[in-house]
């Protein structure tokens, strides 16, 4: 796919226009509604509890500049889901209770402190979409909060009413896109969006062999120039059975960490990927 077409779909995906299919139907001489009723008995079996976003923990420092202590660290994720229901509820949609926890742990200073923890949980409706007897896609309806849990000037929080939406371009190949309503209840971060933005979109790719992934995700900033946080991943899988892999990170923009998030950094760092078998979300 050619960067034209990828950058019209994603914009037809923010727009709600846009749904591509693949796959194999299953069986041609089942009718649709048959076929779409497997595929949801297929996810009503599916465990509970699973992960959300991607779990990581990696190490590294500023890029262009000298490493030291203080601009040198330790990043980890943990990101997991629990459905509630199975699709029972209006339009085959399923009820989950989200959880993501980032830490930026600064292991080479004395004492090894934790310089910032952002806590973000979520309930929301998610609902896959089913189109010409093929699962083509994903969307998610969700109320999120998050905040740093300190006090004072070093209190961080906001919560956001949020739109997400996963298109399944080909087996190897998902697009994704998110937006939100903010709702700023920081006393300390009333520009918020000006640094962590108001939409993000990017896509998920895996080597025909699984071995490789390859993720690119843009945070659009508030305003009409074109100002992004970029985060970028580069896994290569450590065993074929797994779900682990060696991972590389690139984050260039702001909103890093909340306690930081009106700080510029530009940081590559190395370390463990731990996603599902399909493909993530965001």
């Amino acid at each position: 796919m050619n960067i034209k077409r990828f950058l019209l779909i994603a914009i037809a995906m923010l727009a709600g226009l846009y749904v591509p299919v693949y796959g194999q139907i299953v069986n041609a001489e089942k009718s649709s509604k048959q076929i779409a009723d497997s595929i949801r008995e297929e996810m009503d079996n599916r465990p509970y509890f699973s992960l959300f976003k991607d779990i990581y923990f990696v190490g590294g420092t500023v890029l262009g500049g000298k490493p030291t202590e203080y601009n040198s660290d330790v990043k980890f994720q943990i990101s997991f889901q629990q459905r509630l229901t199975k699709s029972v509820l209006p339009w085959n949609t399923y009820l989950y209770l989200f959880y993501t926890q980032k830490a930026m742990w600064n292991v080479f200073e004395r004492s090894l402190p934790f310089h910032d923890l952002n806590f973000n949980p979520g309930i929301g409706l998610s609902r896959y979409i089913i189109l010409k007897n093929q699962l083509v896609g994903k969307v998610t309806m969700m109320i999120e909060h998050e905040s740093n849990g300190r006090d004072g000037t070093a209190s961080r929080s906001w919560n956001k009413i949020s739109w997400a939406g996963e298109a399944y371009i080909s087996p190897i190949l998902m697009a994704h896109a998110k937006f939100w309503i903010p709702i700023i209840d920081g006393q300390y971060n009333k520009d918020i969006l000006k640094y962590m933005g108001v939409s993000q979109a990017g896509f998920q790719a895996k080597s025909t062999d699984d071995k490789w992934v390859l993720d690119m995700t843009l945070v659009k900033r508030q305003g009409w120039n074109l100002n992004f946080n970029t985060i970028v991943q580069l896994g290569y899988r450590i065993n074929h059975n797994s779900n682990q892999f060696i991972m590389l990170q690139y984050y260039n923009g702001y909103g890093e960490s909340m306690l930081d998030y009106n700080q510029y950094h530009s940081r590559i760092r190395f370390g463990l990927l731990i996603r599902p078998r399909f493909f993530s979300d965001f």
